[in-house]
């Protein structure tokens, strides 16, 4: 049944399917992630493409046509012949549940619901004829394995997971599947027969982040650039209009969503609430919180736990690697057409993106860093900070909080060739490190911590002020 050889990482999320099928009850998995994050690819590679049911939500449908969707997956699917069609969800299941009790000696039935928020359309009973067919048929039985997938990460959190009607704790495993590693990214790669260098394939990353759907597009006869700009750029490029896809097929009112991404991508550095409330000309209450969980959730936006741990402090950050590029170089941009990504290499503004959102790379891989420093046995709080001392101010995108009476402070710095510290630039560190010292009032040891492509070059100021380094290749560790 398992077709494991196409599929390039996902261990944990392979032994789990494993378990499930080994498993001695009835299981309801469900399966969520980021859009073109590869969760349906995970399943269907898994089982080989065979279920004993499986079925795709329609996007923007009505009830009528996804009931229309069921009875035909069902027909094709079953021997059963129904003259009349369904007419609620309460009949379209109890079909099923005929179809499947018709199955002979099978070890386990698995069955297969995408895209299941779409199914879910307004006004219709679709929660409760699912609830019907868990408690009333599966949960009865221990041959059952149910897998329903969704790529709105909230709706699937909310309303399934967290359900408090007859689904509350029916729920029996859930998977969360996240972007590739660098590391995956590389395997990817490889497994394509592209032959990029990690410096390429991290400048990938910071465009495609670890979203296989757009590594997949990568064309290996051509250097990142090239593909930066066919696949971006050309009128025809496949994620060109990518942007209008990503947060209009996940949420209803994706208007209110958009403005809040856009108002994060004008900061690199993130935003606290009453930054965003601001910026994005939207009230802060139970609106901006439930946008922020649902987009925090979906994968598209990080929030960073302040070093004094008030709620207030905490940074909201844009995460999303595709939506940061599109802000900055696709949307009314006048990087447009011919050549254009080309033309930038090397210049100010893609050296000035390289580096805010080479720091994000490095906060999507803290575990690899903390492995790096030799410390990923160690109890760690990962949080940013924001200080003002007098006329100076200071930021770090990343602390590390040790419990062993350690602080790493974090400086990300991409770059070509290794990195040289100059006067000035250990004299900005120097400032750094007493402004959060003094403001803090940290009793702990402070080691200045860089994160580099080609490591630190050897002289008075690095000697005298970096404690520790982490390199692009301790980055693409497992």
């Amino acid at each position: 049944m398992k077709n494991e050889s196409a599929l390039i990482g996902r261990k944990k999320e392979i032994q789990k399917l494993e378990s499930l099928l080994k498993s001695k009850k009835s299981e309801f998995l469900t399966v969520y992630g980021r859009r073109r994050v590869g969760k349906t690819f995970l399943i269907r590679e898994f089982f080989n493409y065979t279920f004993d049911f499986h079925i795709s939500g329609l996007a923007n449908a009505d009830t009528n046509q996804q009931l229309f969707n069921f009875d035909s997956a069902l027909r094709v699917q079953s021997n059963l012949v129904f003259e009349t069609p369904s007419t609620n969800w309460l009949i379209a299941f109890q079909r099923l549940i005929e179809h499947l009790n018709n199955l002979k000696n099978k070890e386990k039935i698995v069955i297969f619901f995408d895209e299941l928020s779409w199914f879910d359309t307004p006004s219709s009973d679709f929660i409760m004829g699912l609830e019907h067919f868990w408690n009333a048929w599966a949960s009865n039985r221990k041959d059952v394995l149910l897998i329903v997938c969704g790529s709105a990460a909230s709706w699937m959190v909310n309303v399934l997971i967290n359900n408090t009607g007859g689904l509350h704790n029916r729920i029996t495993q859930k998977m969360k599947i996240e972007p590739f590693s660098l590391k995956e990214t590389e395997e990817l790669f490889i497994d394509r027969n592209c032959v990029l260098d990690r410096y390429q394939i991290v400048q990938l990353y910071m465009i495609l982040g670890g979203i296989p759907y757009y590594l997949d597009a990568i064309d290996p006869q051509f250097s990142a650039a090239q593909n930066i700009q066919n696949l971006l750029f050309e009128n025809s490029g496949l994620l060109k209009n990518e942007f209008y896809n990503l947060y209009r097929s996940l949420f209803r009112k994706y208007q209110v969503y958009e403005k809040v991404v856009e108002a994060l991508a004008t900061k690199n550095e993130g935003l606290q609430r009453n930054e965003i409330v601001k910026l994005a000309g939207i009230s802060s209450g139970g609106t901006l919180t439930k946008v922020l969980a649902d987009l925090e959730e979906s994968g598209f936006i990080n929030a960073y736990p302040s070093f004094d741990s008030k709620q207030k402090h905490i940074i909201y950050r844009l995460s999303d690697y595709y939506s940061l590029f599109y802000f900055r170089f696709i949307k009314d941009s006048k990087y447009q057409g011919k050549d254009a990504w080309l033309n930038l290499i090397d210049h100010p503004s893609q050296r000035a993106w390289q580096g805010y959102t080479f720091e994000q790379v490095c906060l999507d891989h803290v575990w690899q860093i903390k492995k790096a420093l030799g410390i990923s046995g160690v109890l760690t709080a990962n949080t940013a900070w924001r200080g003002k001392l007098e006329e100076k101010s200071a930021q770090v995108d990343l602390l590390i909080d040790r419990r062993d009476q350690v602080i790493n402070l974090c400086e990300c710095k991409f770059s070509l060739d290794t990195f040289s510290i100059d006067k000035d630039y250990a004299e900005k560190l120097r400032s750094k490190i007493n402004v959060f010292k003094t403001v803090s009032k940290t009793k702990k040891a402070v080691f200045m911590t860089m994160i580099t492509t080609y490591g630190v070059s050897k002289n008075q100021y690095a000697n005298l002020l970096v404690q520790n380094e982490v390199r692009m290749d301790d980055l693409f560790v497992e």
